[in-house]
């Protein structure tokens, strides 16, 4: 039996686009994307708040273009990080973007707005083939 793993969100982001280069020189890039979700049979909505990891090329882009409250939509795939804190074993699932599609206004933008709100963007997933360096141990998977 296979498996499938995949997801598509859309969503704002909580906070500008936080970024760092590996030991090794590849640009990665984080993110928080809030989704809300209307709770059914009820006037309210609940907020989910996933973290997103964006790498390379890519990376570098979200960080030029995406910022604090702008709606976008996303292709990923789900992975879980596992560590071990204070002797407590802790994990995280975070999306892996492969593919951005921006549905609001940008941060700053050299072109149109319409330009920008056709650009997509979207890289080759690394999928753990990616060579590390040395330096590079502090990517958890």
């Amino acid at each position: 039996m296979s498996s499938f793993n995949k997801v598509i969100l859309m969503g704002n982001l909580t906070r500008d686009p936080e970024m760092r280069v590996t030991g090794g020189g590849m640009s990665v890039g984080t993110f928080t994307l809030a989704i809300n979700n209307r709770v059914r049979g009820e006037d309210k909505e609940d907020v989910s708040f996933i973290d997103c990891v964006t790498f390379g090329k890519q990376a570098d882009f979200v960080k030029e273009y995406l910022g604090k409250g702008m709606p976008i939509l996303l292709e990923g795939r789900l992975q879980q990080n596992r560590w071990e804190q204070e002797g407590q074993k802790r994990s995280k699932i975070e999306v892996i973007v492969q593919t951005l599609t921006f549905v609001g206004p940008p941060k700053r933008s050299s072109g149109t707005t319409t330009e920008y709100a056709q650009r997509q963007e979207s890289y080759p997933d690394p999928g753990g083939e990616m060579p590390l360096g040395p330096g590079d141990s502090d990517i958890p998977f």
